[in-house]
């Protein structure tokens, strides 16, 4: 099948360019676990059919000009070379669906490059376990652009004509600030305040100062060693209890508290007293930089003049965790995580980060823009990032789907990323670490799922008081 429109060449994006660098070359990987068996003959015609198949990242080639530019050139679409179908089970010893697929997505992290002779995506069906996974070079898009365009594939069980519910809308009330004038120059003055004390801690990571060494620090060479990959599931309602216990948390808040004392708990049992109090570890997240936050409807994205559209809208921000012991108080993670979660939302460090780089790629090329964000991550510990899912149940291709999870291959240096998705009341974070760095991820998911747990019981116990 031959993909719309014409046949000439487009050169990629500079942010596409640069997730097709050796050093920051990115897979993403999208698990879908189905209720039903998986009819791959459907599957292929629901793909030809859907945005994926007519969208014209989803089949065009990669090409180099003479001068080593990267382009986009149209071809026919095949869609038996991307439709991978595995009959058998991935692992004949491991009975757990979850855990055998899990498995298998760890390997394809380090040891399963796409191929270029062919649009940069592959579907993966494992029918004995009744999973699909998807797999698409970030150079395509990033992950609102790539769960969007699934969600346009995708119908509600409630509704099989009705395309699944996306984010409503937030309205805000304006803030009436006594004096008005004094508190937008005190507002103006904090941000740029923030903004160029971040802005500058983004630079010196991105050149050379560095996190301590710890039990899941990475080190050179690490994306190239053998991966596993665990799940740490939450419901929203606790996470929405949680974040009950102090005013104006949100979801983003809780998550970055639960990480801040599920990691130090981790460390509590790798490496008991050896740490000292307050030792800084710095996540990288990711920030979506379009006008309108989360999923994102496929008609907007395709628009080259929408403030939502396709590609790579992305900033990047540096998140640091501090290391404390045993028996503290959860919430305080979480009252810690917040004050500098809401200093990050008043600096515009993450559009910063997005002109850095790309600045960086006009002026001086690829090669050193890839350089700043290979140091930046050689100089961090973790990378995060979380990602808001259908609100209901879904179906995709009929088949009612009952789980959705979001990881993406190895990273330079970086022994430990972490994925959330939420759908449908629940959250489930794929945790992809170095084995021989970090060889049980499967406690350290538990650390993260306690964390929620003794977080809820400690809110529960502070709105009864």
């Amino acid at each position: 099948m031959a993909c719309p429109g014409t046949f000439s060449d487009e050169p990629l994006s500079p942010a596409g360019r640069l997730f097709l660098q050796q050093k920051t070359d990115v897979v993403i990987h999208c698990i879908a676990r189905t209720k039903n068996p998986i009819d791959v003959d459907g599957a292929k015609a629901t793909i030809m059919s859907s945005p994926m198949g007519q969208h014209p990242r989803f089949c065009s080639l990669l090409v180099r000009d003479e001068n080593g530019f990267e382009h986009w050139r149209k071809t026919r679409l095949d869609v038996d070379r991307h439709v991978i179908v595995v009959k058998n089970r991935v692992n004949e010893d491991e009975e757990d669906d979850e855990v055998a697929v899990n498995r298998y997505v760890a390997d394809l992290s380090v040891s399963s490059p796409l191929s270029t002779d062919k649009p940069l995506w592959e579907v993966h069906l494992l029918t004995a376990h009744k999973h699909v996974v998807f797999r698409i070079h970030h150079s395509l898009g990033d992950g609102i652009s790539l769960m969007s365009m699934l969600m346009a594939s995708c119908r509600k069980v409630s509704d099989p004509d009705a395309l699944p519910m996306m984010v409503p809308e937030k309205t805000t009330e304006k803030r009436r600030d006594s004096p008005w004038l004094l508190g937008s120059m005190w507002g103006f003055l904090k941000m740029a305040w923030l903004t160029l004390v971040f802005v500058l801690e983004f630079l010196l990571r991105s050149l050379f100062v560095s996190d301590r060494k710890t039990a899941v620090s990475g080190g050179d060479g690490v994306e190239l060693w053998p991966r596993k990959l665990a799940t740490a599931k939450f419901l929203l309602d606790d996470m929405k209890e949680v974040k009950k216990a102090i005013p104006d948390t949100t979801i983003n808040d809780v998550l970055f508290g639960i990480v801040s004392c599920g990691l130090s708990r981790y460390l509590d049992h790798r490496t008991p007293n050896a740490l000292h109090e307050g030792l800084r570890m710095t996540g990288v997240a990711m920030v979506n930089l379009r006008a309108k936050p989360g999923l994102q409807e496929i008609s907007k994205l395709m628009k080259d003049n929408s403030e939502t559209r396709w590609g790579n809208r992305f900033g990047v921000i540096l998140l640091p965790v501090f290391y404390h012991k045993s028996g503290n108080d959860p919430l305080e993670y979480l009252k810690r995580a917040k004050v500098m979660v809401d200093r990050k939302k008043q600096s515009l460090e993450a559009y910063f980060s997005y002109r850095i780089g790309d600045l960086t790629m006009t002026l001086l090329g690829t090669k050193y823009a890839s350089l700043i964000n290979y140091k930046l991550l050689c100089n961090t510990t973790f990378t995060i990032s979380n990602l808001i899912g259908p609100l209901e149940d879904i179906t995709l291709s009929g088949n009612p789907i009952s789980s959705i999870k979001v990881s993406t291959s190895s990273l330079p240096q970086q022994a430990l990323t972490m994925h959330m998705v939420s759908y449908a009341g629940k959250a489930e974070m794929q945790i992809l670490v170095a084995k021989d760095i970090i060889p049980d991820p499967e406690f350290l998911a538990k650390c993260f799922e306690d964390a929620l747990l003794e977080m809820k019981v400690a809110a529960k116990e502070a709105d009864k008081a």
